[in-house]
């Protein structure tokens, strides 16, 4: 393993395969093999990040192992054509969520800002990341040049490598485990403009407000103007992130939650994941219609059906939830508060409902234990009269219709 991971890793792509993948997201050749750099170079730091577990480390080698017997290096034209899918597919839903935890929406909005990607393009290099670096593992293991326990030296001897690949700031926060929101400019972004958290907009338009008013400023003033306008944009921005970070850490501690299939996922002690499953797994909780459990970490831009990347980690382990309980058949609903043309919120409503279920279904539930129904306006849970209840009441829904 004299060069490094990295340069390792990134030779497996050939020109055919950058431009395969370049045609299946309707990106750029250039900003595909920019991104994908990005997406392998965040996925190995996060891998370093746990360098010194011993444990997380043989967890990810049998992942390894696997990819290995499944041949994934063999199958990464195919790979670059059509995306993950199957088996491959059923790895990186376990492999990324290790290895990104909650962090996973946050580092593909980073990645996306730097590339001039969108979002859901990054989180696709991030699967096709995924599968090269574990192949890549899988065959050093299977030749004898890599264990468990050289693995974390070796990760940690590639981090130096893996700088010039990342937006500022992303590989020391990956490392350090800090991986906030706050870190990327973009995942703030995302968070101000989303739908489902519509408090944090007044601080969004300010921010935009500033910084329009000083590149306006800048058109006929000193250059030094255009600085401060990144200035005041950064501060604004982060304040924005620091908001919507404490809104989710009030979800409690990240805790491991155990399937029945022996999969473990991330997830907010007080959150919607660690409910579900709880419900799930008690045979005395009936299905009711009356049961319904909110998702509390979907951001939508605000009045549209998109979803943004900090969404991508409870997306994730809802997915894994439903297929570790193949029996478990869901439906979607969608509500709006009852500002605005009631037409308008019922289409919304069912758009946002419809996009949840699309992306549940890419993450490989089957679209046909799942349905999806928009609201809108109807069955508010809190007073539609103040600013709290309107956010409780703009919310995507998940009823367990059989168990």
């Amino acid at each position: 393993m004299a060069t490094s991971m990295m340069d390792s890793i990134l030779a497996m792509v050939t020109p055919d395969m950058k431009q395969a993948i370049a045609s299946r997201l309707g990106e750029s050749t250039q900003a595909v093999q920019g991104g994908l750099g990005a997406a392998t170079a965040a996925t190995l730091g996060g891998l370093a990040a746990k360098a010194g577990d011993s444990g997380f480390l043989s967890q990810i080698m049998n992942l390894a192992s696997t990819a290995n017997s499944q041949n994934v290096l063999g199958n990464l034209s195919s790979l670059a054509s059509g995306g993950a899918s199957g088996g491959i597919g059923d790895l990186v839903g376990k492999f990324l969520p290790m290895v990104f935890g909650s962090q996973q929406g946050p580092v593909a909005g980073a990645i996306a800002q730097q590339s001039g990607l969108g979002a859901s393009s990054v989180t696709s290099l991030l699967k096709m990341a995924a599968p090269l670096v574990l192949g890549f593992l899988g065959r050093a293991q299977s030749s004898g040049s890599l264990s468990p326990s050289s693995l974390g030296s070796a990760l940690k001897a590639e981090v130096p490598s893996l700088q010039g690949f990342l937006p500022a700031g992303l590989m020391s926060s990956l490392t350090s485990g800090a991986g906030t929101a706050a870190t990327a400019v973009a995942s703030t972004a995302s968070a101000a403009a989303a739908g489902g958290s519509r408090w944090l907009v007044p601080l969004a338009i300010l921010g935009a407000l500033i910084l329009a008013w000083l590149l306006f400023r800048s058109m006929s003033g000193p250059k030094e103007v255009a600085q401060t306008a990144t200035n005041a944009t950064t501060t604004a921005a982060t304040a924005v992130g620091n908001a919507a970070t404490n809104a989710w850490a009030a979800l409690g501690d990240m805790i491991k939650v155990k399937l029945p299939d022996g999969t473990e996922l991330n997830a907010p002690a007080l959150g919607v994941e660690a409910k579900l499953v709880k419900y799930l797994d008690d045979p005395n909780a009936v299905v009711s219609d009356e049961q319904w459990f909110d998702f509390d970490r979907l951001l939508f831009n605000t009045g549209a059906a998109t979803l943004q990347p900090a969404s991508q980690e409870q997306l994730g382990n809802i997915a894994m939830i439903l297929k570790a309980y193949p029996k478990a058949k869901v439906r979607i609903g969608g509500y709006t508060d009852n500002t605005g043309d009631a037409a308008a919120n019922l289409k919304l409503s069912q758009e946002r409902a419809d996009d949840v279920m699309a992306a549940l279904a890419q993450l490989g539930v089957d679209p046909a234990r799942m349905d999806a129904k928009g609201y809108g306006e109807d069955h508010p849970i809190a007073d539609n009269s103040t600013d709290a209840g309107r956010q409780q009441n703009r919310r995507i829904s998940l009823h367990i219709t059989e168990k």
